[in-house]
């Protein structure tokens, strides 16, 4: 089992491949190391499909918590469904690795990477992703590639290349960057509020490091003499988009210039040409090269119809400046927004609609104990702002069963997710558990920044103090030789039709979150610079159409939504407000209605629908932890009586006891003789024993209104919300 293993000093690390050790039966693989994390990858092919026009490529993520030194935490103690986070990785291993297989081929490809080992210093997914690039070419399999990805944080003034989780944590920015030699061909980013120059120095310094580790690939395969497979696309039989290209170039051209038709029309009309092109071919002789060519492949038509209307669309914007729908190149559809749209029982709403794009969000406000558990590797163990995007069929016209949530419904909640952070408010301002759902309602494009937008409202409306408001658009690439053109807010014809999809959101300070994917194989950083700062004027003229359905967050929350307050004990006091089995903080909820949460660091938070049922609860726990001093008097009621003595709440939750040789300065022969439950009285604290039990006393401590100093109960800390 002896391998072969190349070590790359990368940026103050070393980077481990080794490979022909491991999973010997896969088309090619590398165990990519780094630290303690141990990721294998492999790229298996298998023979085509007949009959499907697409390339079946599936990449998968496993993790196995193993890896951290942990059992699952579910009934089976086994690994299950793929957590979120698992999901998000395949989708970024996948992403730039699609664009860079040959359009032609359908052979079955899998890429499957195991995490083995977690190094909480070195997160995996990078070199998942670098790994895939290897594994592929190792394999065998036509790949425009080497393929590397690192990561960019952001710690003070200074870069670092692949920070840990707590530097991530710690830092501001959080970027991947993924590219081949030709150029960038992913970019995936949260960031505070960064400045565009920020974010373009941080995509060209990630870039930079690729090149190293493609250079390191491309040794690899020269120490193991591999030679990689260049791609070289088959013939094809160009008789019907020759066909199609003579005789229906002019219909199409025309359609594609009728600039006030609505989308429906649009499509309804080139599908009427597409249709009567194969009645007319269906019409030809038998012996007609035209016809022969489609009953040979029945989906070629529709292969070439799609890429002949491609060509003339992209020659329109490219020759022309024009866009379909009439636009120009860095004009946004027209804007549409709506607060509140739902009764207030939906603690938040917002509609959004750009162009026939329309995303409907709702707000949700929870309790601390609502947080998300999370199960995986990451450090990080529970989430307390959850976003979900929704994408039913009905919202592209079409009819579907509608089943779990799928890898792409992941990935954009992820998205907007992500975007929002940044500016929610702390924790311990504003403690809610916050969860936002985006039903697309219609999709024309650029669905995933409809939900940033109507996140945005929807929280607003819920009364959330977000830091700042959060916009996002779509930015698109027509690319033909040397001719670049940048599109502003793409719809679905420039995103199917293009060459990039990149989404940009941000407040009007900077970028909070960034995805570019690629149909191409490599974009040059100066060329993304310029999408950047194009989509800037975009973000800020949503924003502005946002904030005229509302311009700052409601003053008073849904009546239906909990009411929370939140203030800090001492954490050696936790165990005192807890009490023995939970008994003392059972009682209080039962009490007063509420449900309480206190986490480690002593804070405490406290909710309920009525806001006086939460004081109280409040006014015991802090009775419970206020120190009590000897000399100090306080009044309160008897709460019960015992053969030696008789106890009085002196704060709210908290007892002392007055012995029967304290209750007067007489003998006393039965306590009841004194004092009685539901008497108040004054008292004086007399001693506190080792065992921390409080002794009061009635001698020498005036009552019944004479002058007496009564202790104050502390006054309640106000309500956060």
């Amino acid at each position: 089992m002896q391998g072969q293993t190349k070590s790359i000093s990368f940026d103050g690390r070393e980077i481990r491949l080794t490979t022909g050790r491991y999973a010997p039966q896969a088309g090619g693989s590398v165990m990519v190391e780094c630290g303690d994390t141990a990721v294998l990858v492999t790229a298996t092919r298998s023979s085509g499909r007949e009959g499907i026009d697409f390339l079946p490529l599936i990449c998968d993520y496993e993790e196995r918590l193993y890896a951290a030194g942990r059992i699952p935490g579910s009934f089976m103690r086994r690994e299950g469904r793929p957590p979120e986070r698992a999901t998000l990785i395949c989708r970024l291993i996948d992403r730039p690795m699609r664009p860079l297989f040959p359009s032609w081929m359908r052979d079955d490809i899998q890429i499957v990477a195991s995490c083995l080992s977690l190094d909480e210093r070195v997160p995996a997914d990078v070199l998942a992703v670098t790994g895939a690039s290897m594994a592929t070419l190792i394999a065998g399999i036509p790949f425009n590639g080497p393929m590397a990805a690192v990561r960019v944080g952001l710690l003070g003034d200074d870069f670092v290349l692949n920070p840990s989780f707590r530097e991530m944590e710690r830092g501001d920015l959080d970027l991947v960057v993924a590219g081949t030699p030709d150029g960038v061909v992913m970019v995936e980013a949260g960031a505070n509020q960064l400045t565009e120059q920020d974010v373009i120095e941080a995509i060209d310094f990630g870039y930079e490091a690729v090149c190293e580790l493609i250079k390191a690939q491309e040794g690899v395969l020269k120490e193991a003499g591999i030679e990689q497979v260049k791609p070289e696309q088959p013939a094809i039989d160009s008789t019907i988009p020759n066909y199609l290209e003579k005789n229906y170039t002019k219909s199409i051209g025309e359609v594609l210039k009728q600039f006030d038709q609505t989308k429906d029309e649009r499509d309804k009309k080139l599908d009427e040409i597409k249709t009567g092109a194969a009645e007319t071919i269906d019409g030809l002789k038998e012996d007609n090269s035209v016809r022969k060519a489609m009953s040979s492949n029945n989906k070629l038509l529709g292969a070439s119809f799609k890429a002949l209307t491609k060509k003339l669309m992209r020659e329109q914007i490219i020759k022309q400046g024009k866009r379909v729908d009439g636009r120009a190149l860095d004009e946004v559809r027209k804007i549409e927004s709506a607060a509140g749209v739902l009764p207030k029982r939906v603690h938040g709403s917002g509609l959004f609609q750009r162009g026939l794009t329309q995303v409907l969000s709702t707000a949700t406000l929870g309790t601390p104990s609502d947080a998300q558990e999370m199960d995986d590797l990451n450090p990080n163990t529970e989430k307390t702002y959850i976003h979900h995007y929704n994408f039913p069929p009905y919202s592209v016209g079409e009819t579907r069963p509608m089943r779990t949530p799928g890898r792409r419904e992941v990935g954009h909640g992820a998205l907007a997710e992500r975007a929002i952070i940044p500016v929610l408010p702390a924790k311990d301002t504003f403690p809610y558990v916050l969860r936002v759902v985006s039903e697309v309602l219609s999709s024309n494009g650029s669905t995933s920044m409809g939900s940033v937008c109507g996140s945005t409202l929807a929280l607003m409306d819920a009364g959330v103090p977000l830091k700042a408001p959060v916009s996002g658009a779509a930015m698109g690439l027509i690319k033909e030789g040397k001719e670049v053109r940048i599109l502003t807010d793409i719809q679905g014809i420039e995103d199917f039709l293009g060459d990039m999809d990149f989404k940009v959101a941000g407040t009007e300070k900077g970028i909070t979150a960034l995805q570019m994917d690629m149909k191409i194989t490599g974009l040059a950083v100066s060329t993304i610079a310029e999408a950047i700062n194009q989509a800037r004027p975009a973000r800020l003229h949503i924003l502005e159409k946002m904030l005229e359905a509302i311009s700052q967050p409601r003053e008073n929350l849904s009546p239906h939504a909990p009411r929370l307050l939140s203030f800090r004990i001492d954490p050696e006091l936790i165990g005192t407000v807890i009490g023995p089995g939970g008994r003392t903080i059972k009682g209080i909820t039962e009490r007063t209605n509420t449900k309480i949460d206190i986490e480690d660091g002593g804070i405490v938070t406290i909710a309920s629908h009525d806001g006086t049922a939460a004081e109280e609860a409040q006014r015991i726990i802090e009775g419970l932890t206020r120190k009590v001093h000897e000399g100090e008097i306080f009044t309160g009621p008897i709460t019960r009586i015992i053969p030696i003595g008789a106890f009085v709440e002196i704060l709210p939750g908290k007892e002392g006891m007055i012995h029967i040789s304290q209750l007067s300065d007489a003998r006393v022969e039965k306590v009841d003789d004194v004092v009685k439950v539901g008497d108040v009285v004054t008292v004086r604290v007399r001693e506190i024993d080792n065992r921390g039990r409080i002794n009061l006393t009635l001698r020498g401590v005036p009552q019944n209104g004479e002058q007496a100093h009564v202790e104050p109960t502390p006054t309640p800390v106000a309500p956060l919300t």
